[in-house]
């Protein structure tokens, strides 16, 4: 039987293999939030009530977690699961509340708070998480699919304890940052080292790849992120890189911050919708595989629109080193049949015939 890094032929899968850069027969394909309200069968699984308490049973997650590599055959799964479970399993005061997000009752304001953020010990805080995710190891196993574990970057996480909930300006964030860059950076490293542990405790339960979620780092300009969100994310990646599974670091409307995103370490960078591939790649640099970038609001389009943009995508991506993906996550309103042929059209594209060789970086497609 193969191991959870090996597809049914006992080799390597090609997300992984796209992931490391290497030679695939067709280029994977995942989305974000594949997981979600768009399937009917999650409404009927999910029900109502906190998505916190859904994550903490096991079954669920893993039922959860299943249900789009059954209906769209993806080349990979992503856990359930939210990227405050490691503040809220500490006692930070964090829920999640639907249609608007994660909220915090009593928000980060000072230093006196640091000491709300002790370690996470994932087998006793947060012991539904590995025993989710060796529930679906075993049940990718057979297809020979992996497991994408993931966490919160410090930035994204921070932002949500200061600000109290989600933003647009993210003031008060910048403002912390900015005036007390001391206790800023005594936060974030408090936050990566939340990350750190959850991460591992993924990959010691199976995981073959993990994702770091950075949200909303697109708020930063480049010197801001350099200074402020680098060196945390740069330690999550860090401490990850001796577990030898493919790091991927996903951020929106990053595409200034390619450059600096890529310096963290991550062996993948996620790219939204909004800098095409073939540029994103320029940006960042030689020996990263790139994931994205099909905008997830032209999957409500009508099939031939969402045809020529993914062909355009997979043109862009270059066919290796790339992972079809979203640009950020699948919109609840959209249809799984649509999901389901952008799957078939990808897989049954050949890598590097996607009908745009030689564009110019950037260029608009015809």
């Amino acid at each position: 039987m193969p191991g959870p890094g090996q597809d049914a032929h006992g080799e390597e899968p090609r997300f992984l293999r796209a992931c490391r850069g290497l030679p695939v027969d067709r280029v994977p394909v995942w989305f974000m939030r594949q997981a979600g309200r768009s399937l009917p069968e999650y409404r009927a699984a999910r029900g109502s009530g906190s998505i916190l308490r859904a994550i903490a049973d096991p079954e669920l997650v893993a039922e959860l977690t299943m249900q789009p590599v059954r209906r769209y055959g993806v080349d990979a799964a992503i856990l359930f699961s939210d990227i405050v479970v490691p503040v809220a399993a500490i006692g930070f005061g964090v829920d999640v509340v639907a249609g608007r997000g994660p909220v915090v009752a009593e928000p980060f304001r000072s230093a006196a708070d640091l000491g709300r953020l002790r370690p996470l010990e994932p087998e006793q805080d947060t012991p539904a998480v590995p025993q989710a995710v060796r529930l679906v190891v075993e049940l990718l196993r057979p297809l020979g699919v992996p497991l994408i574990g993931f966490a919160g970057a410090p930035f994204t996480v921070a932002s949500y304890l200061i600000e109290g909930g989600p933003s647009r300006t993210y003031a008060r964030t910048k403002a912390l940052m900015h005036g007390d860059p001391e206790l800023w950076a005594a936060l974030t490293d408090r936050l990566a080292d939340l990350a750190v542990a959850s991460l591992r405790s993924q990959v010691d339960a199976g995981a073959t790849a993990v994702q770091l979620f950075d949200s909303w780092a697109g708020a930063l300009s480049p010197q801001e992120y350099a200074r402020f969100a680098l060196p945390a994310s740069t330690k999550v990646l860090g401490a990850l890189a001796a577990a030898d599974v493919p790091r991927i670091h996903f951020g929106v409307s990053t595409g200034e911050l390619l450059p600096q995103m890529a310096a963290a370490g991550a062996d993948v960078l996620g790219v939204d919708w909004r800098v095409p591939l073939d540029l994103a790649r320029q940006r960042a640099g030689p020996g990263r595989a790139v994931q994205g970038n099909l905008d997830p609001a032209l999957c409500l389009a009508p099939w031939p629109v969402v045809e020529e943009a993914a062909l355009d995508v997979l043109a862009r991506g270059g066919g290796t080193g790339h992972v079809f993906n979203l640009g950020h996550g699948v919109l609840p309103e959209t249809d799984p049949a649509v999901l389901e042929r952008l799957v078939t059209l990808v897989h049954d594209t050949p890598v590097g015939e996607a009908g745009a060789a030689g564009r110019t970086p950037g260029s608009v497609a015809p």
